[in-house]
């Protein structure tokens, strides 16, 4: 398993700053009274601007220590979980978030397909991605190739794809910046 993530955890939050949780809310349809889960969530850098508009919120990571440092905001529940096999019931998630994550995982499409089962009818999953396309993600990506840290960069068309081919309708939307976002909805059950 890589470990930089152990080794950047007390420095993380002061190194990587969150993205606007007010763009985020809008982003995820909260409030929210149902459960939210920050997979890939680490320090809880992302989710922790988001607790009070939701009923419950959950993070998973891989990384012990990144999990520690979210345990110690109180903010959330803490589960140590490869993101392609999370230990929840299907339908448990109101809401889904990953920020800048994605490239991390091991099996991008299983793990797409494994958020959009935690969804619940009618629930958003919302994923941000440094956009590949641009000239200075490019240089981030060959960075973490050279650190050997495994990441994996899509275009946000990509995944958008992948998003569909798990069932979801999506979408890209820009900020105007490095990211892109890519927001899927699970259709509601046909009544």
């Amino acid at each position: 398993m890589n470990r930089h993530f152990d080794i950047l955890a007390p420095l993380y939050d002061r190194a990587i700053p969150p993205p606007d949780p007010d763009w985020l809310a809008e982003l995820l349809r909260l409030p929210a009274d149902g459960w939210l889960l920050d997979a890939g969530g680490g320090t809880g850098r992302v989710s922790a601007g988001l607790r009070s508009r939701v009923g419950r919120l959950v993070i998973t990571d891989l990384s012990a220590p990144m999990l520690a440092q979210a345990q110690a905001k109180q903010v959330a529940c803490a589960v140590q979980a490869h993101v392609e096999r999370l230990p929840f019931a299907d339908g448990q998630f109101d809401r889904v978030v990953v920020v800048d994550a994605l490239h991390h995982f091991a099996n991008q499409t299983l793990a797409v397909g494994e958020l959009a089962r935690l969804l619940k009818p009618g629930g958003r999953l919302v994923i941000e991605e440094p956009d590949i396309l641009q000239p200075r993600v490019k240089m981030m990506a060959l960075g973490e190739k050279l650190a050997l840290m495994g990441s994996h960069f899509h275009t946000p068309q990509h995944i958008q794809l992948m998003l569909i081919g798990a069932g979801l309708t999506a979408e890209v939307v820009s900020d105007g910046g490095a990211s892109a976002w890519i927001v899927g909805d699970k259709p509601h059950l046909a009544a």
